[in-house]
């Protein structure tokens, strides 16, 4: 089966933010960048049946993002979020809601065999339901060249342990992790001491990987392989807040790759469209034409 889909599989939930709630969760941020790419994205998620999943809908709707969203008996998901003065989010996850209890249906099995790119996390992975479904799908996904499997760790409060991000690492392509959370997974994998970029190298070595990339806030971001390196500065940029950008790195980055840009390509137009989204509000802003542009195989 030709590859054809990019999914942003995990939490759908409402960003409760001081402006009003907003449709987010890192999933559907990543699908909403990669559509403005033109690339073919779809949502996988669940909503519960009562009216905070039907406003959902209706948003992704409105939106233009295509979703492969079920219905299930739990509330629709929130996040409460609080800004610090430099606009750095601080996250609030009730429990019992809706994305914890994905379901493997058959049409995410035949969507699997259509995916060229699916990114998850590991949040969406907290309850055994959405676990076992995002695993499923993961295996489902055909092993070949053009296919990514892109796990953006995103730990949150304390919803991970290290069988699920072993397990994930193993499955995965592409790895993308914050500086914080590589030192939180020093210890748990038992990572040799050295340099970040040694240390995601070693991740790369012995899970597989592609390739590493390492964000490290306004200190810039490295893309790591097990033999080859890149680092690139932050641009310096007035912040709003930083919602949503870590999401849209790596659905640029996807994009480029996915247009065919080497590894260093992605990773500038990553670093550059990261950055535009800090400026704005919120999780979703429109892209400037410009860096769709770039995306474009040279």
């Amino acid at each position: 089966m030709q590859p054809t889909y990019v999914i942003g599989m995990g939490e759908a939930l409402w960003d409760l933010l001081p402006e009003g709630p907003k449709p987010g969760g890192a999933p559907a941020n990543f699908a909403y960048h990669a559509a403005q790419f033109g690339l073919p994205a779809r949502i996988v998620s669940a909503v519960g049946d009562d009216p905070a999943g039907n406003r959902m809908l209706e948003e992704f709707g409105r939106l233009g993002l295509e979703t492969a969203i079920e219905r299930v008996p739990y509330p629709t998901g929130s996040v409460g979020i609080e800004l610090d003065a430099e606009g750095v989010p601080r996250y609030e996850f009730p429990a019992e809601v809706a994305w914890d209890r994905i379901p493997f249906t058959p049409r995410l099995e035949a969507l699997a065999g259509a995916a060229r790119a699916v990114c998850f996390g590991s949040l969406a992975q907290r309850h055994p339901v959405s676990r076992a479904t995002i695993g499923r799908f993961l295996d489902a996904m055909p092993r070949t060249a053009d296919r990514w499997r892109i796990f953006d760790i995103n730990l949150r409060q304390h919803f991970y342990d290290e069988q699920t991000l072993a397990a994930s690492l193993g499955r995965c392509d592409l790895l993308k992790i914050n500086d914080e959370e590589l030192e939180v997974l020093t210890p748990m994998l038992r990572l040799s001491a050295g340099g970040a970029e040694a240390r995601c190298r070693e991740l790369a070595a012995r899970y597989g990987l592609r390739a590493v990339v390492l964000t490290c806030g306004a200190r810039g971001s490295h893309v790591v392989t097990t033999d080859d390196a890149s680092y690139l500065a932050t641009p310096r940029v007035k912040v709003v807040d930083t919602v949503g950008a870590g999401d849209s790195f790596t659905a640029s980055f996807t994009a480029a790759l996915l247009r065919g840009r080497t590894l260093r390509a992605a990773h500038a137009l990553a670093v550059d469209v990261s950055a535009w989204v800090c400026t704005r509000a919120g999780a979703m802003p429109r892209l400037p034409e410009e860096f769709l542009r770039r995306a474009e195989e040279e």
